[in-house]
C-alpha cells in the first residue's frame, strides 16, 4: 500500500474516533491501526496476569513507567475481554509493543496469546478499496440486476448486514422494500455533503436484494463511525446485533483487520465461539490490502472448527476472469465473486446528495497496471497533493441520486451471501451452512488469482464489464 494512502486512512478514522488515540501497525504489506497505550486481555485470571506482568516489566526496565498500568474495562463482560491501560497515549512513544514483549515468555509457555493490541476494525482498511463511489447514469441499470423471483414472507431468508446502517431515504428504492434496520447518523456533514462511507450499508443491502429477492434484510449501524469500530467494542456490538433480532440465517460482514497473527482476534473470540454453536453462516470480506496475510474475521474460515460457519470472500475484476488487484488472497480465502465496478443503490431515490472528493492523486499504483484504480488514475482530483498538502484547488463535487458505482471486497461479500440465500430458497434448504457447502460443491466456476485457479461464484444477473486501462496523462 502506498504510505500516503494509509496515512489518509489514519486521518479519516482518527477524526471518526476523536476520543481514542490511534497508532499504526508495522510498515508491512498488511497494515492495521490500533489504540495507543491500551492492550486487551481475557477477563479474570489472565487479565490479572497481564496487568501484573506488564507492571513488573515496566518497573524493571529503564525508560518505562509503571504508573499508568491498570485495568480500564469491567472485570467481566460478555465479550470475555477487558482493556488494560499500559501508558499515557498522549505522551511519548507508544508503549504497547513493550507490553506485548513483556508477555512473550508467558505466551510461549502456554502456547496461546494472552495479550493483544486493540485493533481498529474497518470497511476499507487501506483507504483504497478500488475506487470512491461514483454516480451511475440513470440509464445504467443495476449490476447485478434484480433476479427473477418473488418475495415469500414465510420462507424468506433472514440476513443481517453489519455495516454503516441505511440512508434516510432507502425506502424510496423499490429494491429495498424488505430491508430495515438502523438509519445512519451523521449521513451528511454541516454543509450537507455525504460523509465518508455513507451509503455503504445501503449499497450492500441493494446487492443482496438483487441477487436474492426472497430475503428479509436487516442493516445495523455497527460501523457508523466512518466504517470503523475498536476491536474491544466490536464483539459486544455483534452480540447486540444478534440479540435484537435473534441469530439470522446469514450475517454479511464487509469489515475486518489484519493483526500480524494467524490465530484470530482476541476481542472476537467469545462471539466467534458462540457463532460456531449456532446455525448462522458468517460471510465475511477478505479485505482490500492486496495481501495474503490473514484478515479477520474472514480468515476464521481456515481455522479448525470454523470451516462450516465462516465463508471468506475475495473480489473478482470487472470482467470476472481474474482477481481484482486490490483483493486480499491466499489459501484462507474460500471463494471469489464480482467486486469491481458494481452498480447499485447508494442514496435511495429522493433528494440528490452532494459528495466532495478530497483524496490525493498519484503517479504510480502499488497494484500494477491491471486496473485503473483511483490511486493511479483518479476519476476526481481533489484538494490534496501526493504529499497530502493542500493544492489550493477547489475539491470536485458530484451529486448522488439513486444508483452509484463502487468497487471493493465489501461488495463481493453480499453477492456471495445473496447466492447462498438464493440457493436456500431454490432448494427449500433451511440450513445456511448446508446451502453453502452444496453451492460451492456444485459450482464449476473458477477464476485466476495470481496464477492459481480458485473457486468463483458469479450471480446469474451480473454483467461482466470490459477492462480497459486509460492512457496515462503526461
Amino acid at each position: 500500500m502506498a504510505p500516503q494512502r494509509f496515512h489518509e486512512q489514519f486521518d479519516q478514522i482518527q477524526r471518526a474516533l476523536p476520543d481514542v488515540a490511534l497508532a499504526m501497525g508495522p510498515e508491512e504489506d498488511a497494515h492495521y491501526l490500533y489504540e495507543r497505550g491500551v492492550v486487551l486481555a481475557r477477563d479474570g485470571e489472565e487479565a490479572r496476569l497481564v496487568e501484573d506482568t506488564v507492571r513488573t516489566h515496566f518497573t524493571e526496565t529503564r525508560g518505562l513507567v509503571p504508573d499508568h498500568v491498570r485495568r480500564t474495562g469491567p472485570a467481566a463482560n460478555r465479550t470475555g475481554v477487558t482493556r488494560i491501560r499500559v501508558g499515557d497515549p498522549a505522551q511519548g512513544e507508544d508503549v504497547v509493543p513493550h507490553a506485548l514483549r513483556a508477555l512473550r515468555e508467558a505466551e510461549e509457555r502456554q502456547s496461546r496469546p494472552l495479550v493483544a493490541r486493540n485493533h481498529v476494525v474497518h470497511v476499507a482498511v487501506n483507504a483504497c478499496p478500488g475506487d470512491e463511489p461514483v454516480p451511475a447514469p440513470r440509464s445504467e441499470p443495476p449490476n447485478p440486476a434484480p433476479a427473477e423471483g418473488r418475495y415469500d414472507a414465510e420462507g424468506a431468508v433472514g440476513v443481517l448486514v453489519v455495516d454503516t446502517g441505511l440512508v434516510h431515504d432507502h425506502a424510496s428504492c423499490p429494491l429495498l422494500a424488505h430491508t430495515g434496520g438502523d438509519v445512519e447518523t451523521g449521513e451528511t456533514d454541516a454543509d450537507g455533503m455525504l460523509r465518508q462511507y455513507a451509503g455503504h450499508g445501503t449499497f450492500i443491502a441493494g446487492i443482496l436484494a438483487a441477487v436474492a429477492p426472497s430475503t428479509d434484510i436487516t442493516v445495523r449501524g455497527t460501523l457508523n463511525d466512518a466504517g470503523a469500530v475498536l476491536e474491544s467494542e466490536f464483539g459486544a456490538r455483534l452480540f447486540e446485533a444478534v440479540d435484537q433480532g435473534g441469530w439470522p440465517d446469514i450475517i454479511s460482514l464487509s469489515a475486518g483487520t489484519s493483526n500480524g497473527r494467524v490465530d484470530g482476534l482476541l476481542g472476537l473470540d467469545a462471539f466467534m465461539r458462540e457463532l460456531r454453536e449456532q446455525r448462522t453462516l458468517l460471510v465475511a470480506a477478505a479485505g482490500n490490502n492486496a495481501s495474503d496475510v490473514p484478515f479477520w474475521p474472514a480468515a476464521y474460515a481456515a481455522l479448525p472448527g470454523y470451516e462450516d460457519s465462516v465463508l471468506s470472500v475475495g473480489a473478482l475484476r470487472a470482467d470476472g476472469e481474474s482477481a481484482a488487484c486490490f483483493t486480499n488472497h491466499g489459501p484462507w480465502v474460500r471463494v471469489y465473486a464480482p467486486g469491481e465496478r458494481l452498480t447499485g443503490a447508494l442514496t435511495g431515490f429522493g433528494t440528490p446528495v452532494p459528495y466532495v472528493y478530497q483524496h490525493s492523486t498519484y503517479d504510480t499504483c502499488r497494484y500494477g497496471f491491471t486496473y485503473a484504480c483511483t490511486c493511479q488514475y483518479p476519476r476526481h482530483t481533489g484538494a490534496l497533493s501526493e504529499a497530502r498538502e493542500s493544492t489550493g484547488a477547489k475539491p470536485d463535487q458530484v451529486m448522488f441520486d439513486g444508483l452509484a458505482q463502487w468497487s471493493g471486497t465489501s461488495f463481493a461479500t453480499p453477492a456471495v451471501a445473496g447466492l447462498v440465500a438464493a440457493h436456500m430458497t431454490a432448494h427449500q434448504e433451511r440450513d445456511p451452512r448446508a446451502a453453502r457447502a452444496r453451492l460451492l460443491g456444485s459450482s464449476t466456476e473458477s477464476a485466476d488469482v495470481r496464477g492459481a485457479r480458485v473457486a468463483a461464484l458469479r450471480p446469474p444477473t451480473w454483467r461482466p464489464v470490459p477492462v480497459s486501462i486509460p492512457a496515462r496523462s503526461a
